[in-house]
């Protein structure tokens, strides 16, 4: 059952289809948000949107997918679905996304960068249990100009067909 309803999607401020226009569109806001750009790597994303208003955003991928994060050595699951509500260094109640502890999976609710910054990042359960890890291990490192360039050129083919 999916949580974005055709409600939601009519107040987006902004809503896009596409793999290649919501990594781009996904990375902006992770970083306009002083978030690491690398924290959300989902794969062949199908939709995103965000609600400027309530800070609400979503991320559809067509499969579920799980990613290990090399500098910490922890594995993450994301659901087809992800959502969550964003602010500036926060996301709060996260959904679809989980991160292996032990030998068990566990769901976080919450992401945030320490005020005043420590230079850690901060993944919280639920059940209010936390961990927290440097801020450089979900840091993407830049995108050499020519895959910027044709990420561009996808994207504004894809805004192109929407209209």
């Amino acid at each position: 059952m999916s949580l974005i309803t055709d409600e939601i999607r009519s107040s987006a401020s902004e809503m896009y289809r596409g793999d290649a226009i919501c990594q781009e569109k996904s990375r902006f806001l992770l970083t306009e948000m002083g978030l690491p750009n690398g924290l959300l790597p989902l794969k062949d994303m199908e939709e995103c949107g965000y609600v400027k208003e309530t800070g609400f955003v979503w991320l559809i991928q067509k499969k579920k997918s799980e990613h290990k994060f090399e500098k910490i050595g922890r594995p993450v699951q994301y659901a087809r679905e992800v959502t969550a509500y964003v602010e500036p260094k926060r996301i709060k109640k996260l959904t679809g996304v989980k991160t292996k502890e032990l030998l068990m999976w566990v769901s976080l609710s919450d992401i945030y960068l320490d005020d005043p910054p420590t230079g850690k990042i901060t993944f919280k359960t639920p059940t209010g249990l936390s961990r927290s890890f440097p801020v450089e291990a979900f840091q993407l490192e830049e995108e050499p100009p020519a895959v910027k360039e044709e990420v561009k050129v996808n994207a504004a083919a894809v805004e192109v067909k929407e209209v």
